[in-house]
């Protein structure tokens, strides 16, 4: 499932989350921009969990295999995003 929500520039990437996963459940892989605990409270609540790489300044936090190794997979999925965006 694809979802897209343009936002004005000044607006905080994490605000449109919760509208743009209504039916989702399962895993969320996002960047360091959206680490909230508020965000992933009220993902989790509805059986999404999300999953990111943690900021420099955080606490190391143990991490399932697979899911780090989805976590490094997620460039190649923006890549191949980023093309297609641009070819259409």
């Amino acid at each position: 499932m694809l979802s897209v929500a343009l936002t004005p520039g000044n607006t905080d990437d994490r605000k449109p989350v919760p509208d743009m996963t209504q039916d989702l459940v399962g895993k969320l892989f996002g960047d360091r921009g959206y680490i909230s605990q508020a965000l992933f409270e009220t993902l989790f609540a509805r059986g999404l969990e999300l999953i990111t790489k943690r900021r420099k300044n955080m606490k190391n936090a143990l991490m399932p295999l697979l899911e780090k190794i989805l976590l490094c997979k997620r460039p190649i999925v923006e890549t191949v995003n980023d093309q297609l965006k641009n070819l259409c």
